[in-house]
């Protein structure tokens, strides 16, 4: 199965070759489902993220998968015609006008699940534009199962004369409406969710009044729309006796240490099942990893026959490490390979875990085993220092360094 992998920054694209994802999406401008998510790329990033990404032998899918207006035909057109002169490997889509202009520019297509796919006739009609379908989240494990078994015995072909390709959503956040056909933000403060400029009201607290007496009804949660965090990685092998190929990773708007960390994970879970080591023990201590990043809690979704979701019961982030934002990088010395770092916020203990993010580095995670202030070594540095770290890995000026503790930890710094 394919691990594609989600980049809304040069950050997240460079974690994603560190954990050696299988493809990547990504966002131009506006025409994308995390407009006002993430740091959206521009036109002109276009040539650097497919070159690096099949430099590397990855693929690189750009997604236009927001619904589109005729107003902006003529942009659609520039970033399709793009898109062909440096080589997307495929067009993430649902509205009908980006599909079939993607197509006359010569391009691949892969439905987004916006297309709202449960039914093999669906299947069926989209195969003549696309080559990979993403099936609509509400669907279980036998539903996609029988629309997988009827590609294959029925030969349901896509443009490129293979059999279409099934993805799902394996990881991340979960719509709480169908298939991500939401209109809260656009019915109450004109940002359409479906124009990628959802303002996330289902993650709010509630109170729920009744009209006639303003009497308040109790309830078991505040949170009555925020749905938890999808998580596939405990019954991978059912969905890969499914017949999916793809597996989408969510998350554009999220780290590149979210990025790497779940990457990572499939990657590791797939090549288990492709090897026979797949198993309880070793998704104990995937989860265990899942869990150290930006999660509203999990659940399985409706793969497994659930016909009703669950809520999280906090707002933000429940994973089991917290980073803290310490200092950058202001100049790195390659022949000793040493960093200097300017300290911003908080403190940096020697024995501290700590990762330092950046547009060309990445993630790299490490454990401080020694810090100097003006050449001396020290236990700490503090706001205003600038001290030299050891690093196994080349670090660039401007990487951010933060501080990774235990989220439970009673000790502040």
């Amino acid at each position: 199965m394919e691990v594609l992998s989600p980049v809304g920054s040069y950050a997240s694209l460079y974690a994603a070759f560190q954990a050696s994802a299988d493809a990547i999406y990504f966002g131009l401008g506006t025409l994308n489902m995390r407009a006002a998510a993430a740091v959206n790329f521009t036109i002109s990033d276009l040539p650097e993220i497919v070159q690096q990404c099949h430099k590397r032998g990855i693929k690189a899918y750009l997604a236009l998968n927001t619904v589109v207006f005729d107003s902006e035909q003529a942009e659609i057109n520039d970033i399709l015609t793009a898109a062909a002169q440096h080589k997307v490997d495929a067009i993430i889509a649902s509205d009908i006008a980006v599909i079939l202009a993607a197509r006359r520019n010569g391009l691949t297509v892969h439905l987004s699940t916006q297309c709202n796919i449960t039914n093999i006739e669906a299947v069926r009609f989209y195969a003549q534009y696309a080559d990979v379908i993403v099936l609509a989240r509400e669907l279980s494990l036998e539903q996609i199962a029988n629309i997988t078994h009827t590609i294959t015995t029925e030969n349901i072909c896509s443009p490129s004369g293979t059999p279409v390709r099934v993805e799902i959503f394996a990881h991340g956040a979960f719509c709480m409406a169908t298939s991500g056909k939401c209109y809260l933000s656009l019915d109450n403060f004109a940002k359409s969710a479906n124009r990628g400029s959802c303002l996330q009201l289902c993650r709010r607290p509630y109170i729920l009044t009744e009209k006639e007496s303003d009497v308040q009804i109790e309830v078991d949660r505040e949170y009555l729309m925020s749905a938890k965090d999808l998580k596939t990685i405990d019954f991978l092998d059912k969905i890969a006796a499914a017949g999916v190929s793809v597996l989408k990773i969510e998350g554009r708007g999220r780290s590149a240490d979210y990025v790497k960390t779940v990457t990572r994970v499939y990657k590791e879970a797939v090549q288990a099942l492709s090897d026979g080591t797949y198993g309880k023990k070793r998704c104990e201590v995937w989860n265990a990893s899942l869990a150290t990043v930006y999660n509203r809690g999990f659940w399985t979704g409706y793969y497994l026959g659930k016909n009703i979701g669950e809520w999280t019961e906090q707002y933000g982030s429940k994973a089991t490490t917290r980073k803290t934002y310490i200092g950058k990088i202001t100049n790195y010395f390659s022949h000793l390979k040493v960093a200097e770092v300017k300290i911003e916020a908080g403190v940096l203990r020697k024995g501290d875990k700590y990762i330092v993010t950046g547009n060309t580095t990445g993630v790299y995670e490490d454990i401080l085993q020694e810090v100097r202030l003006n050449l001396k070594p020290v236990n700490e540095v503090r706001q205003g220092d600038i001290c030299s770290i050891p690093t196994k890995e080349l670090l660039r000026r401007g990487d951010k360094l933060y501080s990774v503790s235990e989220a439970n930890s009673p000790f502040v710094k």
